[in-house]
């Protein structure tokens, strides 16, 4: 009996921290209402809340806004290579100009 509870120990020891880990963006901020200036925010900002923007995207939307002044509708984010009209819907209710 002490080897089975030794046995199941362990194995909630190194696999326990791996299923908590599993938290998403999404999960993390669920039933809070997120929004981000996409003509302020950092690379840092627009990773963390933008759902399918990872740190690559997030300096792009950056580096298009110094190169072309600020956005003028969400709409504008599908110029940059990568994203999509799909992922900017995903984000329409997050985003503010």
């Amino acid at each position: 009996m002490k080897t089975l509870l030794t046995f199941i120990a362990s194995f909630l020891f190194v696999f326990a921290p791996i299923t908590l880990h599993a938290e998403t963006t999404n999960d993390k901020y669920e039933g809070i209402e997120i929004t981000v200036n996409i003509n302020t925010a950092g690379v840092e900002e627009l990773a963390e809340l933008l759902q399918g923007i990872g740190p690559a995207k997030a300096k792009d939307i950056v580096e298009y806004r110094e190169k072309n002044g600020d956005f003028q509708s969400a709409d504008e984010l599908t110029a940059i290579k990568g994203i999509g009209s799909a992922t900017v819907s995903n984000n329409r209710d997050r985003i503010q100009l």
